[in-house]
């Protein structure tokens, strides 16, 4: 198992995943290498949606592998290995950790980081990944619309150190990675079991109107799976359901 530990530490950027990439563009990175920045001038979520982040009081970072052992068509299990890794460094800290599909990360109803997951492709396989991850840490106020943001601190009033704490969180995602590469399957249970709502009859938005289903898993691509109370099995991929919190 390599030993992962290179760290570039930045004042500010526009978003760490265009940092990362722009700088791949010339220079192969060891893989594990992050890139923090205490502050993000254009900071990405999903979509458009952008990150907020009060001026050096989050984990806002990219992290760079090169997981040329997934095929394409099973890119799904690596946002399972980073989403399982952030969520078991965030049980150190507290408890009512889960998973809302795909990827982010929530304490109870709030969510507390997000991820952004940029893969390059060579052939069937990902030649390259940059993983861009946001996590509330030691922010106490939020101005954006976001409806629901969340940090460690308010959970836990700790003030947080924020390079042991990027070292500590790189250890667990690391731990999760080197456990996908050695068993592409191994990771499937412990993601269904974290999943936000799952086994629970739920109102969800979807392109018919409001449905009150039950999540019972995810398929082989990342789709999530839903049953209703008349045992109608439905598939939904990004973007075709919206949780109603």
């Amino acid at each position: 198992m390599n030993t992962w530990q290179e760290i570039i530490k930045l004042d500010s950027v526009n978003s760490t995943n265009d940092y990362t990439s722009n700088k791949l563009r010339h220079k192969k990175l060891p893989e594990g290498t992050i890139i923090y920045t205490k502050t993000q001038t254009a900071g990405k979520g999903l979509g458009s949606n952008i990150w907020e982040s009060e001026n050096g009081k989050n984990l806002l970072l990219s992290l760079v592998l090169y997981p040329n052992f997934l095929e394409v068509k099973d890119q799904f299990l690596l946002s399972k290995a980073i989403s399982l890794g952030i969520a078991e460094y965030c049980d150190t800290k507290t408890t009512g950790i889960n998973i809302k599909w795909p990827n982010d990360i929530y304490y109870t109803k709030q969510k507390l980081a997000g991820i952004l997951i940029e893969n390059s492709i060579k052939g069937c396989k990902i030649e390259r990944s940059i993983i861009g991850i946001g996590l509330n840490l030691n922010q106490e106020k939020f101005i954006s619309d976001a409806p629901n943001p969340i940090s460690l601190k308010q959970i836990t009033t700790d003030n947080y150190e924020i390079i042991k704490e990027l070292e500590l969180l790189r250890k667990h995602i690391q731990t999760f990675y080197n456990k996908l590469r050695s068993n592409l399957n191994c990771l499937n249970n412990l993601y269904t079991e974290r999943m936000f709502r799952y086994n629970q009859f739920c109102a969800f938005k979807t392109d018919v109107g409001i449905e009150i289903l039950k999540i019972v898993g995810v398929n082989e691509f990342g789709y999530l799976q839903t049953i209703s109370k008349s045992e109608e099995k439905k598939e939904f991929d990004l973007k075709e359901i919206e949780f109603i919190l």
